[in-house]
Order: C-alpha cells, then structure tokens, then sequence
C-alpha cells in the first residue's frame, strides 16, 4: 500500500500514469527488488520540473531525492525520460501547451 500524500498540480493522472508506466524499464534482476513507486519517482521528476527547484528541496512527501535523481539520470542516459516527456506532451491539452 503506497503511502497517501498531498497531490500536486504536476502529478500524473491515471490516464497519463497507464500511457507513461510501459515505458519505465523493469527493475533488474540482480539485487533487491523495486520498492520505490515509479509513479512517485515521476511524479517528483515533473514536480521538480515545473517548480525550478534544486533535487535536495524536493517535498519529503516524495521518494527521496537521490531516489528520484538517480532515476532520473538513469532514464536521461538511456533515452527513457525523452520518451516519457514525448508522451506526456501529447496528452497535454492544448491550452496547456501555450
């Protein structure tokens, strides 16, 4: 059961979440499994995005913010997050893109 937080204006709606959640490549079979909610983890990305603020000033509510960093770089390097922001941008509405 996932933690219950304050939602923000930047996180991912369920329509958006089950366009974005096929793209985050699996967890690895070596090590401990996944127990960050990846949906979290995005949702920190796109709050930190829009709020211009450093990875250290991320809400505590979020996974925290070496999590969401380390993800972060990790899907910059293999191109998961341009795939990611494409399809978000194609769910925008278009009031939003101005």
């Amino acid at each position: 059961m996932e933690d219950v937080r304050t939602s923000y204006p930047t996180d991912l709606d369920d329509t958006q979440w089950e366009c974005v959640a096929p793209l985050i490549p699996p967890s690895s079979p070596i090590g401990a499994d996944r127990v960050t909610s990846m949906r979290a983890v995005v949702n920190a990305i796109l709050y930190r995005q829009r709020a211009g603020c450093a990875w250290r000033m991320l809400p505590h509510d979020f996974p925290h913010w070496r999590t969401v960093y380390g993800y972060f770089r990790q899907w910059q390097g293999d191109g998961t997050w341009e795939r990611i922001a494409a399809v978000l941008r194609r769910l925008a509405p278009q009031a939003e893109r101005l």
